[in-house]
């Protein structure tokens, strides 16, 4: 009996190279897929399941028809022209994506399975046609006997998708743009059609071969159609866990993560709150007996490092941040004036696993971690508070920043996670960042160990009587009443429904307001200058940028 390396090494020519190639752009587009739809319509698990599903349906579909016409069809300038039509899909793909995107949105579908037309549009075809290579390569094996043919095509085609899934997830992904990534597998496909097409009697694809793969050249050099929402992209790559942009319009540096805002810095004042939401982390120091025993806060999350940074120049406290993505920390100090210091420690690390092994104790806890369509379900649990509650002082505060809606059918995750809290911390306290009680925006959970609880009046006091910074009147005028939660779960390490719990969001506008001027007593309105809203999903990236990874300083 023969090795897989024999195997490989035996068979690695012609159609055997072509089944190892398309196993690899398979699997590798299947890997991609993730990166590409993630702005349009999140990676939650539905996502996921989606892209699965479409590509195993797509494979099966070209399995069954190369296989019926393999006997009659199966040469070697054919398998060129399979793996050159799936090249120029690719580049179809690569230059139209987020148009391609907008369409399958359009589709009056639940939002459980909204991603499916998008997806199919986009990688069905291109899968549809790499499953005709398997079978077709099977016909001109030179092994004799169906069973050892098939044998060899499934062992070579499958290291094929091995490589492909790997050298996607940890090479290809955290060095290069989305279009970049997209170009080598075309080009891979290019080069091997082309290989099929030299060492064949027929070469009438060549002119086919080459005509693609200077349509592959074109379409990465012009980077894909998009529609720019957030000012000119001064920085664009792909890390490990997300897509990752900066942009600037208007005196506004804004980071993107997975196409959604994450957070936002004045270049003139880099320490000023842009978005509302970011003052409420501010509230614990009403909340407190005395704001002067606060001395040390960790931000779970870090982002654009807005709360950190004002709390470090406002505040006498020593501020730590983990976070888990080691770009997002380099662009942090790159681009959102983030300095290290004996006050200001940065840790690339995951939340948990740092609470859980740090000797620290603190006195407020921030959990800045979620996204809107993407929640660490680990740090919502009732065993992920029971552990901030550990790492707390006796009179530490947690703060914890969610994206769901006060009140409607969008408002489970927040009233799950309150009732979560809830089981851990004896006060709850619960501020809407926007107006509207079913519109999706920031709400953020102050939890105290007191058993006396602070009614919304003796908060507006202690903001007039304090000096802390800033006026937090608006924040006070947004107490909410503790809500139901009688028909939501708590979340626990065992069952933690966060897909379900986020689902009725999708598609809803998420609102984002604006902050006043530091200085300002005015509340927030919502006129167009000071609020800024998205779909839940939105349908554009920010900006079209040229699909490479470059950053332009300012």
């Amino acid at each position: 009996m023969r090795s897989v390396g024999e195997l490989t090494a035996g068979r690695f020519t012609g159609p055997g190279i072509a089944v190892f190639v398309s196993g690899v752009a398979s699997m590798g587009l299947e890997i991609l897929a993730g990166r590409i739809v993630a702005p349009q319509f999140g990676s939650s698990i539905y996502t996921w399941g989606s892209i699965i599903g479409v590509f195993l349906a797509a494979l099966s579909l070209g399995y069954h028809y190369g296989g019926k016409r393999a006997a009659r069809r199966a040469s070697r300038p054919r398998l060129a022209r399979l793996l050159v039509w799936t090249a120029a899909y690719v580049a179809v793909v690569i230059f139209a994506s987020d148009l391609m995107l907008s369409l399958g949105a359009a589709f009056p579908l639940p939002s459980r399975f909204a991603s499916l037309p998008a997806i199919t549009l986009l990688f069905g075809p291109p899968t549809y046609l790499l499953g005709f290579i398997s079978p077709y390569a099977a016909q001109l094996s030179a092994t004799e006997g169906v069973g050892e043919a098939s044998g060899e095509v499934y062992a070579i085609g499958t290291i094929g998708s091995i490589i492909g899934a790997f050298g996607t997830t940890f090479l290809l992904i955290p060095s290069f743009s989305i279009e970049v990534i997209g170009f080598v597998f075309g080009a891979l496909l290019i080069v091997t059609a082309a290989g099929l097409v030299l060492t064949s009697a027929g070469r009438d694809p060549l002119y086919s071969t080459v005509a693609v793969g200077v349509l592959l050249v074109a379409a990465v050099s012009s980077g894909a159609i998009g529609v720019s929402t957030g000012g000119q992209v001064v920085y664009q790559t792909q890390t490990p866990y997300q897509e990752l942009e900066v942009t600037e319009l208007g005196g506004t540096r804004t980071l993107y993560l997975d196409g959604q805002r994450h957070s936002a810095m004045d270049i003139d004042d880099p320490d000023r709150h842009v978005f509302t939401y970011t003052r409420y982390f501010h509230l614990p120091y009403l909340l407190a007996d005395d704001p002067d025993d606060i001395d040390r806060v960790l931000f779970v999350g870090g982002g654009g490092f807005s709360g950190p940074k004002r709390f470090v120049s406002e505040y006498d406290a020593t501020v730590d941040v983990v976070e888990i993505d080691p770009a997002v920390i380099r662009v942090a100090k790159e681009y959102f004036a983030v300095e290290e210091s004996e006050r200001l420690n940065v840790y690339n690390d995951d939340g948990r696993r740092f609470l859980r092994e740090t000797n620290h104790t603190y006195d407020l806890i921030v959990l800045d971690a979620y996204k809107k369509d993407k929640v660490p379900f680990q740090l919502t649990t009732v065993e992920f508070m029971a552990l901030t509650r550990e790492r707390l002082s006796e009179d530490g505060i947690l703060v914890s920043n969610l994206i769901s809606a006060p009140a409607g059918p969008a408002s489970k995750f927040y009233r799950s996670e309150y009732r979560t809290v809830n089981e851990v911390y004896p006060q709850v306290y619960s501020f809407s960042t926007a107006s509207g009680s079913t519109v999706v925006q920031n709400i953020e959970l102050v939890a105290t160990r007191d058993t006396a609880r602070l009614s919304e009046a003796e908060l507006r006091q202690r903001n007039r009587q304090r000096d802390i910074g800033i006026d937090l009147s608006g924040a006070v005028n947004s107490y909410q009443n503790p809500p139901p939660t009688g028909d939501v779960p708590v979340l626990r390490d065992d069952r933690a429904p966060i897909d379900s719990l986020l689902d009725p969001m999708v598609g809803q506008e998420y609102v984002i307001e604006q902050a006043p001027p530091n200085g300002s007593t005015a509340t927030p309105s919502l006129d167009a200058s000071a609020v800024s809203s998205e779909r839940f999903s939105p349908s554009v990236r920010p900006g079209t940028g040229n699909g490479t990874e470059s950053g332009v300083g300012v």
